[in-house]
């Protein structure tokens, strides 16, 4: 991915990201840097937090990468899948009901969330809620569209 335009968050906008985070997912980044990184002929631009490719946007929204997933303990915002469904969702597979053993229940539906393992609380994917939290478990059915996921183009982009 190429790099269009670098610059540093302006202080609202960094209050903008740190509320957003709080509220979804029950982060408390606290850092010293904020920088947006505009990427060419992508549908996410980047923030680095301290240098570290943390968060990104999602149709304007602020959200946590797959690595800022990793980096923080998530409190809301997220869906765990069961080992079976591990190397689909890795590969960018949509999130589908079999696979889901649990989800936080006040997730929406349209709602960003992390999808991650169960064994180990690893993020795997990010995507966006099909359905509510409470009706993710369940027999058939996609149930979380998935935007980011490890190995691919935002994962893997140098800055």
């Amino acid at each position: 991915m190429d790099i269009a335009a670098r610059h540093h968050l302006r202080s609202d906008e960094v209050r903008a990201l740190e509320d957003a985070l709080a509220e979804g997912l029950g982060i408390d980044l606290d850092a010293d840097t904020y920088e947006l990184v505009e990427l060419e002929d992508s549908p996410f631009d980047l923030v680095l937090v301290d240098g570290e490719p943390l968060v990104c946007t999602v149709d304007g929204e602020y959200f946590v990468t797959v690595h800022g997933a990793n980096a923080h303990d998530l409190s809301r915002g997220w869906v765990t899948v069961d080992a079976g469904a591990v190397e689909f969702v890795s590969g960018g597979a949509d999130v589908m009901r079999p696979g889901v053993v649990e989800a936080d229940p006040d997730v929406a539906e349209g709602d960003l969330v992390v999808v991650r393992e169960e064994t180990h609380g690893k993020a795997l994917a990010v995507g966006r809620a099909l359905t509510d939290g409470d009706d993710m478990v369940g027999d058939s059915g996609r149930v979380v569209e998935s935007l980011h996921h490890v190995g691919d183009d935002l994962y893997l982009v140098e800055v």
